[in-house]
């Protein structure tokens, strides 16, 4: 494998890369990845989330979908979120953080939050939450400044719809960090 590029994908961005994104995230459920699904979750399942779930707010300009491209493949991707309530114009969160299963432990997710979050303070976004329920994403989110606010138990089902895991709650404030 060669290095990767971190590219912030536009609405044509988004469509170039919808079927690597699809596939991406269809690789990461059927390996266990606690982001949402649950198995079975075919690659078309996977395509109509980014289609009807994802693009519009790209194509609004609420959300920011980075994705990190090795050998003409999309290798992971991360998002944040600035749809938020008026009274929270300062907040942003945190979603879909996955590397595919094949090219784990190259520092793709390290850069991807990187990534991130200097364009979380681009878009004037300095309290980043998010959520998670893996137990590696908590580690490498704490190795990067985040702060764990709480647990919530039974949050949601694992990726096989079989068992009901806890939810890690953090958050960073960019204020602090530069």
């Amino acid at each position: 494998m060669t290095g990767y590029d971190i590219v912030s994908l536009d609405a044509a961005g988004f469509d170039a890369h919808l079927d690597g994104l699809a596939e991406l995230l269809a690789a990461c459920v059927a390996a266990g990845a606690s982001v949402s699904f649950v198995s079975p979750f075919s690659v078309g399942d996977a395509a109509r989330f980014w289609r009807e779930k994802v693009r519009p707010g790209v194509e609004a300009g609420s959300r920011t979908v980075l994705a990190a491209v090795q050998d003409g493949a999309v290798a992971g991707t991360v998002q944040f979120d600035r749809a938020t309530p008026p009274n929270q114009p300062h907040r942003a969160d945190v979603s879909k953080l996955l590397v595919h299963p094949d090219r784990r432990k190259q520092g793709i997710a390290r850069a991807l939050m990187i990534g991130l979050e200097e364009a979380a303070r681009d878009a004037g976004r300095w309290l980043l939450t998010l959520d998670t329920a893996s137990a590696v994403a908590e580690h490498l989110y704490s190795s990067l400044g985040y702060r764990t606010a709480g647990a919530i138990p039974e949050y949601a089902l694992d990726s096989s719809g079989g068992v009901l895991e806890a939810t890690i709650i953090m958050y960073k404030s960019l204020r602090e960090t530069g």
